[in-house]
């Protein structure tokens, strides 16, 4: 008789234990469905007032506010594609800039980098990722403007600007401000996002690949074709895209450095101006209808930044995909 109340009180306290289980797996998800949910809605609000707020401008121009080069701000006339123009070339620079290097530097601090100065090198690179953006402009302006107008830009016109088809791209005064000065700060801030992303999926590559790869008699760099950057293409890529995803926003480095000009010619040594740029310059003095054109341009710009990471999502799920088409 002791043995089955024993028995009975067991079963009751493991019901409650259950039920009090089952309670707290129902709180923790309603509580982050609720945060998940906040996040979206969010994302949701922010776009719904940029496009209420950019509709006057989208009103008057339409479609055609991509393209117009116009920016007429005494007569009210606007168009974006001098913005977009200078926000994608200056990122484009950018990154064929910053990825080779980010991709030099991960391979060496974790392939060939001797094992004392790993630590302090890693440090460094992510000590960069910590230095605010308006110091890099500052940087930009007082003191690489003035070397690259004397060194670089001469450089590059007598080697580049006297090649067929590309000769435009380094054409024009050589004050040291410019797209391509944009772009070459934008990777000097980017490349150490990059870099740490690369170094850190390097890391998690395991070992006994590396090594089984070593044994078979292959080079460094045949490992790291073969074996590293197969197993870790998902990362690299996120990586990038988090350094593109950087650029295409940054505000203050590249307004210090771009020109702040709304002219569009082709050489990457005129001054030039990006969507956050622009916005950074005009906000505070923009009247009714000039202000609706700068939210249509951050809502373009927002527009831009989803398909970017759109892209980069899809080109991760094509990689998995012929990651499991050749296993």
């Amino acid at each position: 008789m002791a043995q089955q109340q024993t028995t009975s009180g067991l079963s009751v306290d493991m019901a409650a234990i259950v039920r009090r289980q089952k309670l707290q797996d129902l709180l923790f998800h309603r509580v982050t469905w609720f945060f998940s949910m906040l996040v979206l809605l969010a994302l949701a609000g922010i776009l719904v007032s940029l496009l209420i707020n950019a509709w006057p401008a989208f009103q008057k121009f339409g479609v055609s506010f991509i393209w117009r080069i116009e920016w007429d701000i005494i007569n009210e006339e606007f168009g974006a594609l001098i913005a977009i123009y200078g926000t994608l070339a200056s990122a484009t620079i950018a990154l064929l800039i910053a990825v080779p290097l980010s991709f030099g530097i991960a391979l060496f601090l974790t392939q060939t980098c001797p094992t004392w100065l790993r630590r302090p090198l890693g440090t460094a690179i992510e000590l960069l990722a910590a230095v605010p953006s308006i110091i890099y402009g500052m940087f930009g302006l007082f003191i690489f403007a003035p070397l690259f107008a004397e060194h670089g830009q001469p450089a590059l016109q007598s080697t580049l600007g006297q090649m067929p088809i590309i000769a435009p791209l380094f054409g024009g005064a050589m004050n040291g401000i410019g797209i391509l000065a944009a772009g070459i700060i934008l990777a000097f801030m980017i490349l150490p996002f990059i870099a740490a992303v690369m170094r850190d999926v390097f890391e998690i590559v395991p070992p006994i690949l590396r090594e089984s790869a070593f044994g078979l008699g292959c080079t460094t760099w045949e490992v790291v074709r073969n074996v590293v950057l197969p197993y870790t293409s998902t990362g690299v890529i996120g990586g990038i895209m988090l350094g593109l995803g950087r650029a295409l926003g940054e505000t203050m480095a590249v307004t210090f450095v771009i020109g702040n000009s709304q002219r569009l010619l082709p050489s990457l040594f005129a001054p030039g101006t990006s969507i956050a740029s622009t916005l950074a310059n005009e906000f505070a003095e923009a009247g009714d209808f000039h202000l609706s054109t700068l939210f249509a341009l951050g809502f373009l710009l927002f527009v831009i930044t989803f398909f970017v990471l759109a892209a980069a999502k899809a080109l991760i799920a094509k990689t998995e995909r012929s990651k499991g088409a050749k296993t």
